[in-house]
């Protein structure tokens, strides 16, 4: 018999707890091993008993559920939930450092008005999903130090895992990513020179009501100018930013220009990766750049494999630097990835290929 998946609930909210609890024990799959009111305790927890997988609030007494995040994986790397009711711009921003920080995913807490049973539901699959990912230590909670960015010839000597580039101008970057995707997004662009020559198009996986500014924590984190796409935008204006997928749109190019579209999901998706890799494959062809980033399931394969197809350069984040190897695998075995670089390659890597670049093509 397959023993229940350990669980830490932290949650300050005594009501709040006891349900998450009571919903947790209902599943014979699940064992809520401990309970805490704070981030210290929260700590203290996950140290003793090891959890699973840990279920984490934002909002918490004596230490913030971001700065537990941030000691957690730093020094006992646990699965982490957030499980948090917090939408105004201050609060999501802790979320998003937390989700850089190493927690994996982000659940919002139930609504009066949502059905009950269907949250759990949601609930219960995101705690199991969670617990089956294999977590890697995060080094930000022992030193708050950023990452230094990179010149341009750092940049392009760290390219070297790309020797027979064939040398044309390429006029865009397109990336996707899904679970782990906003801490690899944020090394990347922390790793990439400024200016940079090339329009970056950036489609996450981040559901309502979380994605709402990401764009602008992104922006905040980062020398590169962050904004959601606006419909019917040259692209080629956009050169040295990155531009991202609104929440709920998916996000293609057409003749030149981006367009938000309401098409329905896509592997359940929307906005799609698939979406925006096959436009720019049929945008671009041999000038795109394609970069397919950690994610569960399989959006982006097929649109990456269209890249290769075009002639476009193809990346893929390797394994053992994937906080979920789900997408890239996918697109392995399409044959679509042309290079399988780890993370910490992929920004430098890009731009020693964007220092090819062109002067752009006009719409």
């Amino acid at each position: 018999m397959t023993a229940p998946i350990r669980v830490l609930v932290v949650e300050d909210s005594l009501t709040v707890r006891r349900r998450l609890c009571d919903v947790l024990a209902a599943d014979p799959a699940l064992k809520v091993v401990g309970e805490a009111a704070d981030g210290k305790r929260a700590i203290e927890l996950c140290q003793s008993l090891r959890p699973d997988v840990v279920t984490m609030d934002m909002m918490l007494p004596l230490m913030s559920g971001l700065a537990a995040t941030e000691y957690i994986m730093a020094h006992c790397p646990t699965p982490i939930l957030i499980v948090s009711s917090s939408t105004n711009r201050g609060e999501l921003f802790k979320t998003y450092e937390a989700l850089a920080a190493g927690a994996v995913d982000v659940l919002e807490k139930p609504l009066a008005s949502q059905v009950e049973a269907t949250w759990e539901r949601r609930f219960i699959a995101a705690v199991k999903l969670i617990s089956r990912i294999r977590v890697i230590t995060h080094l930000r909670g022992r030193s708050e130090a950023a990452p230094a960015r990179l010149g341009s010839e750092s940049a392009l000597r760290l390219s070297s895992p790309l020797p027979s580039l064939p040398r044309r101008p390429y006029e865009i970057v397109v990336i996707g990513a899904s679970t782990g995707g906003p801490a690899a997004i944020l090394e990347i662009l922390r790793a990439m020179p400024l200016p940079f020559p090339l329009p970056i198009l950036f489609v996450l996986h981040i559901g309502e009501p979380f994605g709402a500014a990401f764009a602008e924590w992104l922006d905040s984190q980062t020398g590169m100018r962050v904004a959601y796409a606006r419909d019917g935008d040259a692209v080629n204006a956009k050169a040295g930013q990155v531009i991202m997928a609104p929440p709920e749109s998916h996000m293609v190019v057409r003749s030149g220009r981006l367009r938000l579209t309401q098409d329905p999901p896509r592997h359940s998706c929307r906005p799609s990766v698939d979406s925006l890799f096959e436009s720019v494959a049929r945008e671009y062809g041999p000038a795109a750049i394609a970069c397919l980033l950690t994610g569960m399931g399989r959006d982006g394969a097929s649109g990456l494999l269209e890249v290769r197809r075009s002639g476009g350069f193809t990346i893929a984040q390797d394994e053992g630097t994937s906080v979920v190897y789900g997408m890239p695998r996918e697109a392995m075995l399409l044959g679509a990835v042309e290079r399988e670089l780890p993370l910490a390659q992929i920004g430098p890597g890009l731009a020693g290929i964007a220092a090819y670049a062109g002067e752009g093509r006009t719409p």
